[in-house]
Order: structure tokens, then C-alpha cells, then sequence
């Protein structure tokens, strides 16, 4: 079953929270638009490694080179369309 993107994102964004252990950042506190690496929420390349473990862990979706996680962690939206469309692939 294909997941709906804005219920992914929505998803994606309690799942970063969570995740990376915010405690002043809510979900709602998380732009769709806005950078996510190196941008307000002050995400970091460890932060983004632990990222790339909880997708593959619970999505089964692989981020395996830094080129593709670059652009895959532009923003909230890129993230959640890269899962989107790697759902389908995976049988998810």
C-alpha cells in the first residue's frame, strides 16, 4: 500500500524528533521547505547518519553514498518524496 506523501511527511517529521532526541523541536517546528542539514534545526552529518539508519530500518530504503543523501536531505519534501518513490520498490 502506497503511503500518502503529506501523511509521510507528517510521519517523517515525529520520526526526526524522535530520532534525534529534540527537546525544544516539535514536529510542527519542522518546514517542509526549509534545509535540513545545517539549517535552524541544527542537523549535523551524525544526525544525518542516524537519519539514514532509521530509514533503512523502517522504511527498508538504503541511503549508501553521500551524493544521493545530499540530495535526498535537501529539505523535509525531498526526504519524503525519495521514500515515496522508493516504497513502491520495496514493496512497502
Amino acid at each position: 500500500m502506497e503511503k500518502d506523501l503529506n501523511i509521510l511527511i507528517h510521519e517523517l517529521k515525529i520520526k526526526i524528533v524522535d530520532t534525534l532526541h529534540f527537546e525544544d523541536i516539535t514536529p510542527d517546528d519542522i518546514v517542509e521547505d526549509h534545509q535540513l542539514v545545517g539549517g535552524d534545526l541544527g542537523i549535523d552529518s551524525i544526525d544525518v547518519l542516524e537519519l539514514v539508519m532509521m530509514i533503512d530500518k523502517d522504511y527498508g530504503i538504503k541511503i549508501d553514498n553521500k551524493e544521493l543523501g545530499e540530495k535526498v536531505f535537501a529539505n523535509l519534501t525531498s526526504l519524503a518524496r525519495f521514500i515515496h518513490e522508493n516504497l513502491k520498490s520495496v514493496g512497502n
